[in-house]
């Protein structure tokens, strides 16, 4: 069951990466709105 926890843990890793640019993306937006 070692893929079980393999593909659990590729999935969890993705889903962070992910979320981590969605944030960034926002943040250097509200900045460059901010800045304006």
């Amino acid at each position: 069951m070692w893929y079980f926890a393999w593909i659990l843990g590729v999935g969890l890793a993705s889903t962070v990466a992910i979320l981590n640019g969605m944030w960034f993306e926002a943040r250097e937006q509200r900045r460059a709105e901010a800045g304006r």
